[in-house]
């Protein structure tokens, strides 16, 4: 099991919070029973607006939260577009795609790689013909995450 500094237990999923050099490095799904308490500002902070987001979406459009990860420019540029997605909206794989000059595919696949869902809102993009897939998965358990998140933000 990965290092996590805080867990969090939600109504969707149990959350891994993992923080490097005081900056937001991933959250991840993940089987546990226990919670693990946030021992520094940092976990706190990041704690604190996930669970003011699960309080009401739209208190905060847009999380305030320094992340610290790798990703290539163009994952850079669609994770930037996602956060421009208010909660409560959805867009299309295909209608991001044409804002960027890219495929549906292409975007498809930086939501996949997307490190800090939730945050990173990768959960407002849908396909043109339905909800689409989460996380690189098109049934099952993070389905189901998608689902929940699109109708916790009232949009689904």
């Amino acid at each position: 099991m990965k290092n996590y500094q805080a867990s969090i237990r939600t109504p969707f999923a149990h959350l891994g919070i993992r923080i490097i050099d005081n900056k937001l490095a991933a959250i991840d799904f993940i089987e546990s029973e226990t919670e693990i308490k946030p021992a520094d500002d940092t976990t706190v902070n990041v704690c604190r607006q996930i669970r003011r987001y699960l309080d009401d979406p739209g208190a905060n459009e847009q999380f305030d939260i320094p992340c610290s990860f790798s990703a290539t420019p163009f994952q850079q540029q669609v994770w930037s577009e996602l956060k421009k997605i208010p909660p409560g909206k959805v867009v299309t794989y295909g209608e991001l795609a044409n804002k960027l000059g890219t495929s549906a595919r292409a975007v498809g696949n930086a939501c996949r790689q997307n490190p800090v869902p939730v945050v990173i809102p990768c959960h407002r993009v849908v396909s043109a013909s339905g909800i689409g897939g989460y996380a690189g998965d098109t049934g099952g358990d993070l389905l189901k995450i998608k689902s929940w998140l699109l109708q916790h933000e009232g949009s689904a």
